[in-house]
């Protein structure tokens, strides 16, 4: 062999040789484990999934392979906080997800409540002269009266006065209607008779006994005191033989017809039970069941049990309910259609008050709620959440916990960083205005794609987005960018 010929087949084998090792070095790249490729993922964009290498169509970033085995969470560039969680272990911790609509619900309410006397109903029966007790019916608190049944009886002297005059002005009338022509006097003398019937009345004396005066003609030393309605004695403020003033109060009779019963509720359960709204009344030791109705006296607030007394008004057959009783309320009222997600959805850190949200496949985000009414098991969403959001009902504390720790760990990665870089990562995720994908806010970590627009910066995901913006700026420049004065603020920039 000829020393060309030599010279040749060296060029040749060691051609062959980089070749071969070019090959083996790129194949490692592929498959540094030798598993078999899954698919391909786009790292900003989650939902994507490709089965072929290339480019991810929507911002042109290099698809990533995602090995057998191999946590595909880790070839994702997610936003502070979102985890990405495998089917696998979402089916470990109990992951469960509901998607939030805009619909009316029902409320039970369950509470207590104590009957009272209906106010309009009560009566009190003054003293309105001095005197002394002489009799007492048997008829002490708690006793159920008739109208006009006797209570008790009492002597007064200005009364003596009185009825003298009522007898003289009735025996006058009388001799004044013998002579009917005497029409003048006549009227004179009835006008003076129901004067001094009112004057009875004033003094306390009751209509029956007004009316047997009239019919005996005799003044009567023993004033009776008669119930003015059928009803319950509530309190008795005299005894036997017992001398009273004047403006002391005899008896306090109430009608129990119809009673209030005051319902211990909280503030969210007020704004739900408005003015006729049916409830149903249970007291123990009753067979029967009855239904009050919501006044329309708005609630009081009792600072010693902390809640509000909400007043009710219920018919009472029979006088089964007795002031100061305890009663069991329940209520079923509609709740109006609003955003509304299970209680155990929401997580309350104190400060804040948090859900997580599955974004994309077993990636998983923060989100900051601001709650409503509290009915059942559900609470309201004022602001937050959007019908169409996915919320995570179960396996939420986990997934705080999965995300808490993944946080610790790039602050913990991230120590050697100058405090400037260790500030920016504390800044809430942004969102690229084209295509709506949560964005880290520091430049560096977005791959420098940054735009200013009317004083704000823009960060995108892709140079294809920000290429996008630039054609037509005003298009995505409504609600879709977010003002990033607070950015600036944290990454220590002006508008330089």
């Amino acid at each position: 062999m000829n020393k060309s010929t030599k010279v040749g087949s060296f060029l040749i084998v060691t051609l062959a040789a980089f070749l071969a090792g070019r090959n083996s070095v790129g194949f490692s790249h592929d498959r540094p484990t030798g598993k078999r490729i899954l698919y391909y993922v786009d790292p900003m964009h989650p939902a994507y999934h490709s089965d072929k290498p290339g480019i991810a169509p929507d911002c042109g970033m290099v698809l990533e392979p995602v090995y057998e085995g191999e946590d595909p969470g880790a070839k994702l560039q997610l936003p502070s906080g979102a985890v990405s969680i495998s089917p696998e272990k979402q089916q470990l911790i109990g992951v469960r997800v509901e998607t939030v609509e805009k619909k009316p619900g029902s409320w039970f309410i369950r509470t207590t409540g104590r009957v009272e006397a209906d106010d309009n109903r009560v009566y009190r029966l003054m003293a309105a002269t001095e005197g002394w007790v002489q009799s007492l019916e048997n008829n002490p608190a708690g006793t159920i009266v008739n109208k006009n049944g006797l209570l008790a009886t009492f002597y007064s002297r200005e009364f003596r006065n009185v009825e003298q005059a009522y007898l003289g002005s009735l025996a006058s009338l009388e001799r004044l209607k013998i002579n009917p022509e005497q029409n003048e006097q006549n009227r004179m003398g009835d006008a003076n008779l129901r004067t001094n019937e009112e004057q009875l009345r004033a003094l306390g004396m009751g209509e029956p006994q007004i009316k047997e005066m009239a019919k005996t003609h005799q003044t009567t030393r023993d004033i009776a005191v008669t119930s003015p309605v059928d009803g319950v004695v509530l309190s008795r403020g005299i005894s036997p033989e017992q001398r009273f003033e004047k403006g002391a109060e005899l008896y306090r009779i109430a009608d129990l017809s119809k009673v209030w019963i005051l319902a211990d509720i909280y503030g969210d359960e007020a704004k739900m039970l408005r003015p006729g709204t049916r409830v149903k009344v249970t007291a123990r030791g009753l067979a029967k069941t009855l239904y009050a109705s919501v006044t329309e006296n708005p609630p009081l607030f009792d600072p010693a049990s902390r809640t509000l007394k909400l007043r009710l008004q219920a018919d009472n057959p029979g006088s089964l309910l007795r002031p100061d009783m305890f009663v069991d309320l329940e209520v079923n009222t509609n709740v109006p259609p609003g955003l509304s997600v299970p209680e155990e959805a929401v997580l309350d850190s104190g400060l804040q008050k948090i859900v997580y949200l599955e974004t994309n496949e077993g990636i998983f985000e923060q989100r900051p709620v601001e709650i409503g009414t509290a009915y059942g098991a559900r609470l309201t969403i004022t602001r937050g959440l959007a019908e169409g959001d996915r919320v995570v009902t179960s396996g939420n504390f986990l997934i705080d916990s999965e995300s808490r720790m993944r946080s610790s760990a790039r602050v913990g990665s991230g120590a050697k960083q100058d405090a400037k870089q260790e500030s920016n990562r504390d800044v809430v995720a942004m969102r690229d205005p084209v295509c709506g994908m949560s964005m880290d806010p520091n430049p560096a970590q977005s791959g420098g794609h940054v735009e200013k627009y009317h004083g704000e910066t823009l960060v995108f995901c892709s140079e294809k987005c920000q290429k996008e913006f630039r054609l037509d700026p005003a298009r995505y420049a409504g609600e879709k960018v977010r003002s990033t004065a607070v950015l600036q603020r944290a990454l220590g920039r002006g508008d330089d």
